[in-house]
């Protein structure tokens, strides 16, 4: 007997404000840009790609294509949907860089 595997979205995790923004810290303590734009998009898609796009003004389409694995968002558009899904950018001094 064969097992039947199913494609895991991690968007169906993403259930609340809490799981969403330890998910985004997750990514952007990894520093890889492409991982942080894919990982926008996962939270995207969990809030909704037609509200992101409705909210930001861009296109599902664009948006789909700017945040997939192999996408590429200006910073304008990685912001506009950062501020459509509730998610504040903060900086900090790194800490290779902070005075012992």
């Amino acid at each position: 007997m064969t097992e039947k595997l199913t494609t895991y979205d991690p968007a169906a995790a993403l259930i609340d404000d809490e799981e969403i923004a330890v998910f985004m810290a997750d990514a952007f303590e990894t520093g890889d840009a492409g991982y942080i734009a894919h990982a926008l998009g996962i939270v995207a898609r969990a809030k909704g790609m037609t509200q992101i796009a409705r909210d930001t003004g861009l296109s599902r389409e664009q948006l789909y294509r700017s945040f997939s694995e192999a996408g590429n968002p200006t910073l304008k558009t990685t912001l506009a949907v950062m501020k459509a899904l509730g998610i504040d950018l903060t900086a900090k001094p790194h800490s290779e860089h902070v005075a012992a």
